[in-house]
């Protein structure tokens, strides 16, 4: 032990030699000499004096290599004597002890620490830091980490401070492993940071007066970031505003939580270069809580970043309402006008001969586009609006004789309109020239275009109805005389299959019709029991037509495929309308593939939609190597009016009425694109599972026996409207030819006389529902106000539900729909006459 006393250090890591053992190795060999000295002989003489002189070689050598140093009686390991005096005085206390607590090493600063005099009395770390709870936790943590060779660092509190140093102490306790020879010591370091945690209470209680002068300072404080988040508001600000801090807290407010939409877009327009500071006077409306306004003046101070974001504002904030101190009675004017100001729908801007824009409003700040500064008002508007014209025209001092409709620029597609009024110069002006109003017409400008668009679709729909209701009346003449000529004509007879052909075109051309009709709207679309794989298997040539020669267009029809309950034009109306938006994507060639098969609700889940119900599912995959949907128009292509093609070649409509169907339909649509590659769509249809009364009807159905030849003939007088003279011309020939006494009417006018020279006596009339003059319709008004029981079939190449809403509800009759066939028509005429 090199020492006693608190100022010297305790160390007993090394074992130091001893010159007691030199002594007893030197008595040991001179008993040995002296042994062989009591051995006479003589050969024991020359060993005795060999070993006589080696030791007084050795005595010799050993005390010269003493006296010069070479010699020296230390413990095994050699010292760092340089090591070791850092650490003896270092500042911080420092120990090291070996197993359980057994001290090994101490530094002064340790022993001071502590108030020891010596090892008797030094306690280790643990036995050292005593006091609370806390305190205990975090001394068997240390000793946790030594035990299993870890570092840790704990920060203690003591009420006394060790040594009498005062009344509270903040002590950093570190533990380390020290790795030696055979065994692993641990290092315990003990850190007075007391005089570091006082400054740092000093400074904190510094803090915190400072915190509660500015919250309650006669005026508001905010700061702001650029995102609108309001990332500090003092005391003063939050009770104008109404607002309790200790609910809300600091950054759970946004700008539009507490500024009016005025307020928000001046202070979100403020624009500056890299590296500016901008400080902006605006007397603005805040929101209160409940929603009630505030007139304040703001003194906003922005500074811009190298990037040219802006950072968080500092913002002083002046209570202008009447009675508030700082409002004075001469400024109330002054608020009154700009609370009148900034809150005008109508944007309102100054700019001086060159169109730079000094001063603007709130309503103003809105039009410009985000991220944009506008310094002119040229750099607001679109080139080719003719700005500049009627800007200088302006200047002249010649107001625009009508307001100006121009597009802002920006990727939304706004618009406005701009009113330009002269300002005479004067030496206050500041420079003004103009004043510059303006009114956003962008939801004016979509509404009226999205009208226009449904006018378009309802006068082309108008159209492609007026052209079905025509063309059906030709097919119906086609196919009535093809059926006579059949009729005559043997089936060996060469004239015979081109006649045939006549027909089987003519139901192609019917089918087309549908179609058209489908578009329109003009046809009440029924539900039925479909396979399809049939009928993607019929519209495979349409939609051949369809997609173009640039297109290869591939089919792939599942195996075994459910039935599915859906109406024969709408599924159809949904697959070519899905295929022209796919060649339409495809410009320059491509692929479009259409898939069928079925997804048992076991596999429902790999797809991964959310919506899709566990079920059996029919899926119609339509998909094309195009260009693609951007993934933000993905969430809109449903939305009614909604298209990416160019103005003038998209309706909007298209895919929603695809949606609109299959939901109807009780199924699903999906859609995955991808920019580049190409679009998928997806369409589950329900499996249909006939129901008991539909299988008992079938079963029926096989099981009746088979029916005699239906007996077409009858007797009766039919009274025949019809405005195309070939169809009421083969179609009374149709029923002269079974029995019935005809009466031919051009119109419903005619009709209605015939009908009163027949005083009523008409078994049945067979009228159109279009006409000139009297639709079919309102003739059957007139004929049941001459007779209640007159029977009615209605033809009409429109649906059923189409007109029935002309008619009073409960209103029986018979519907036929065009183009029909001979036996059609016979078979309807007998079963409506009873």
């Amino acid at each position: 032990m090199s020492g006693s006393t608190a100022t010297s250090t305790i160390d007993r890591s090394d074992k130091p030699g001893h010159i007691g053992v030199i002594l007893l190795v030197a008595g040991l060999l001179v008993g040995a000499a002296v042994a062989l000295g009591f051995i006479a002989n003589e050969w024991a003489q020359p060993l005795i004096l060999a070993l006589l002189a080696i030791l007084s070689v050795v005595g010799v050598f050993g005390l010269f290599a003493y006296a010069i140093g070479l010699i020296q009686f230390a413990g095994r390991a050699a010292r760092n004597d340089l090591t070791k005096t850092v650490v003896d005085e270092a500042d911080d206390g420092i120990v090291v002890t070996e197993g359980e607590n057994d001290i090994v090493y101490a530094n002064a600063a340790y022993l001071k620490l502590a108030g020891a005099t010596g090892a008797n009395d030094l306690k280790p770390v643990g036995r050292l830091l005593t006091g609370r709870a806390d305190v205990s936790e975090a001394i068997y943590r240390l000793a946790a980490a030594a035990r299993e060779n870890r570092r840790l660092v704990e920060e203690v509190r003591l009420e006394p401070a060790l040594n009498g140093r005062g009344e509270v102490g903040w002590y950093r306790v570190r533990v380390a492993p020290v790795r030696r020879e055979t065994t692993t010591a641990t290092l315990w370091t003990v850190s007075d940071v007391t005089p570091e945690r006082e400054r740092q209470e000093n400074a904190f209680q510094e803090l915190q007066h400072a915190i509660d002068y500015l919250d309650h300072a006669p005026a508001g404080f905010v700061s702001i970031d650029a995102d609108g988040e309001v990332s500090y508001l003092n005391a003063t600000l939050s009770s104008w505003l109404d607002f309790d801090l200790a609910r809300f807290g600091s950054g759970g407010l946004h700008l539009d939580d507490i500024c009016t939409p005025a307020a928000a877009a001046l202070i979100q327009a403020i624009r500056g270069q890299p590296g500016d500071v901008r400080v902006e006077v605006l007397d603005v409306d805040l929101k209160r809580r409940n929603g009630a306004p505030l007139p304040v003046r703001l003194h906003h101070q922005v500074a811009f970043g190298q990037d040219g974001r802006a950072g968080p504002s500092r913002t002083l904030v002046l209570n202008r309402a009447a009675g508030e101190a700082g409002a004075d009675s001469g400024s109330d004017a002054e608020v009154r006008f700009a609370r009148f100001f900034h809150s005008t729908p109508m944007a309102i801007a100054t700019v001086d001969k060159a169109g730079a824009i000094l001063r603007s409003n709130a309503a103003f700040a809105r039009l410009v586009p985000a991220g944009v500064q506008a310094a002119t008002i040229q750099d607001l508007v679109a080139p080719g609006s003719g700005l500049d014209k009627a800007i200088a025209e302006t200047m002249e001092g010649h107001p625009g004789a009508s307001p100006l409709d121009v597009t802002l620029n920006g990727e939304d597609g706004r618009s406005a309109r701009l009113y330009l009024s002269p300002v005479a110069a004067s030496e206050d002006s500041d420079g003004e020239r103009a004043i510059v109003y303006a009114l956003e017409t962008t939801a004016e400008r979509k509404l009226r275009d999205n009208m226009d668009q449904a006018g378009k679709m309802q006068a082309v729909g108008q159209l492609a109805g007026g052209i079905a209701h025509d063309f059906n009346n030709v097919l119906q003449v086609i196919i009535n005389a093809s059926e006579f000529l059949l009729a005559s004509h043997r089936p060996t007879d060469p004239s015979f299959p081109d006649i045939m052909q006549i027909k089987q075109n003519a139901y192609r051309a019917a089918a087309l019709v549908r179609q058209l009709l489908a578009f329109s709207r003009r046809q009440t679309l029924r539900p039925q029991v479909l396979e399809l794989g049939e009928v993607l298997s019929d519209l495979s040539l349409m939609l051949k037509r369809v997609v173009a020669d640039k297109v290869t267009l591939d089919v792939r029809q599942g195996r075994d495929l459910w039935p599915v309950k859906a109406d024969l034009g709408q599924l159809e109306q949904v697959i070519v309308n899905l295929a022209v938006n796919a060649r339409d994507a495809m410009p320059d060639g491509g692929k479009l593939t259409v898939r069928t098969r079925n997804v048992p609700r076991d596999d429902c889940k790999g797809f991964g939609h959310d919506s899709l119900p566990a079920d059996d599912y029919v899926l119609l995959e339509v998909e094309d190597t195009g260009s693609g949907i951007p993934q933000e128009h993905l969430d809109k292509i449903f939305e009614p009016f909604f298209t990416t093609k160019e103005v003038g070649k998209g309706t909007g409509l298209g895919l929603s009425m695809v949606y609109g169907i299959v939901k109807q339909t009780g199924g699903y649509v999906f859609v995955d694109s991808t920019i580049g590659k190409g679009t998928a769509f997806q369409i589950f249809l329900p499996r249909h599972v006939p129901s008991e009364e539909e299988v008992a009807a079938e079963a029926a159905a096989r099981e009746a026996p088979k029916k005699l030849a239906a007996d077409h003939t009858g007797a009766g007088v039919i009274l025949l409207v019809e405005d195309e003279d070939a169809v009421r011309a083969l179609n009374a020939r149709m029923l002269v030819s079974r029995g019935y006494t005809v009466h031919e009417a051009a119109s419903g006018v005619e009709a209605l006389d015939i009908f009163l020279q027949n005083d009523g006596k008409i078994d049945l009339v067979v009228s159109d529902v279009v006409m000139p003059e009297m639709d079919g319709p309102t003739l059957l008004g007139e004929l049941r106000k001459r007779n209640p029981n007159t029977k009615v079939v209605f033809v009409s190449g429109y649906a059923e539900e189409a007109f029935r809403k002309n008619l009073p509800e409960g209103e029986g009759f018979h519907f036929l729909p065009k183009p029909f066939t001979m036996k059609q028509l016979v078979e309807t005429v007998k079963a409506a006459m009873g």
